[in-house]
C-alpha cells in the first residue's frame, strides 16, 4: 500500500495553532474593545472643553481622569496579555488605539490636568508630557530595542502629539468666543513651537509625515486668530 503523499498530522499541528492564534485575538480583541470604550468616554468629555471657561477645567478634568485611569486599567491587561505573544505579530490590533489614548492623556495633562507625584508639580497649563513621563502614567516601558514585549512606540506617542495640535487649533478658536484671549496666544506659541520640533525629526514613517506635515495648517489657523486679536487690540499685555 502505498504511503499518503501529506502526512494527516501536519494539518492537526496546524489546525492546533490555528485555533490558538484565534483565541489569542479573540482575548486581545476583548480587551481593545473595553479600552475603545473608555478612551470614547474619555474623548467625549475632553470635547466640553470647547465650550468651558478656564475657571472651570478642574471640574472636567476630574471626569477626563476618571476616564485616563479606566484606561489605564485596560492598558495594563493589553500589556499582560501581549507581552505573552511576539509583539508584531499582533501589535496591529491596538497601535491606533493606543495613539487616541495618548492623545486624551497628553491634552488632559497640557490643559493643566495629571499633576501626580509622578509629573513635575505645578506644570499648570501648557504642559507637554514626555513619551517617558506617559509611559510611567500606563506602567508600561517604551520604545522597547531588545525586549519583545507590550511597549509604547515613539510612532504612537508622536502621533498622539499630532492629534491634540489639531484639538488645540480649535480651542483656540473657541476660546476666543469664551473672550479668553490669552489662551489663544498661548496655544499659538505651544503649536508652533511643537512644529519647529517636529521639523527637526528625519521621519521614515509614512503615515506619521504625513500627519506631521498637517500641522502647519494648524499654526495657520491659530496664526490668523492672534493676528485678528492683535488688529482689535485685544491681546492682553505680556506680565513683566
Amino acid at each position: 500500500m502505498a504511503a499518503p503523499l501529506i502526512d494527516p498530522e501536519l494539518f492537526s499541528q496546524l489546525k492546533a495553532k490555528i485555533e490558538a492564534d484565534s483565541i489569542v485575538k479573540k482575548d486581545l480583541d476583548q480587551i481593545i474593545d473595553d479600552l475603545s470604550q473608555h478612551v470614547a468616554y474619555t474623548q467625549g468629555v475632553l470635547t466640553k472643553i470647547h465650550s468651558t471657561p478656564r475657571s472651570e477645567y478642574p471640574g472636567l478634568l476630574a471626569q477626563v481622569e476618571d476616564g485616563i485611569n479606566r484606561q489605564i486599567e485596560a492598558v495594563a491587561k493589553l500589556a499582560e496579555t501581549a507581552s505573552k505573544h511576539p509583539y508584531y505579530k499582533y501589535n496591529y490590533k491596538w497601535t491606533r488605539m493606543i495613539q487616541d489614548s495618548i492623545s486624551t492623556v497628553v491634552l488632559c495633562a497640557w490643559l493643566g490636568g495629571l499633576g501626580g507625584e509622578t509629573h513635575q508639580p505645578g506644570g499648570g497649563i501648557g504642559r507637554l508630557l514626555t513619551i517617558d513621563e506617559v509611559g510611567e502614567l500606563y506602567k508600561v516601558p517604551v520604545n522597547l530595542k531588545d525586549v519583545d514585549a507590550f511597549h509604547i512606540t515613539i510612532e504612537e506617542y508622536l502621533l498622539g502629539l499630532v492629534s491634540i495640535i489639531d484639538e488645540l487649533s480649535r480651542l483656540a478658536m473657541n476660546s476666543v468666543t469664551l473672550n479668553d484671549y490669552s489662551l489663544a496666544v498661548l496655544i499659538s506659541e505651544r503649536i508652533k513651537s511643537l512644529h519647529a520640533a517636529f521639523q527637526m525629526l528625519n521621519l521614515k514613517n509614512d503615515i506619521l509625515r504625513k500627519r506631521v506635515d498637517s500641522i502647519k495648517y494648524a499654526v495657520k489657523r491659530v496664526e490668523d486668530i492672534v493676528y485678528d486679536l492683535t488688529l482689535r487690540n485685544l491681546i492682553p499685555p505680556k506680565a513683566e
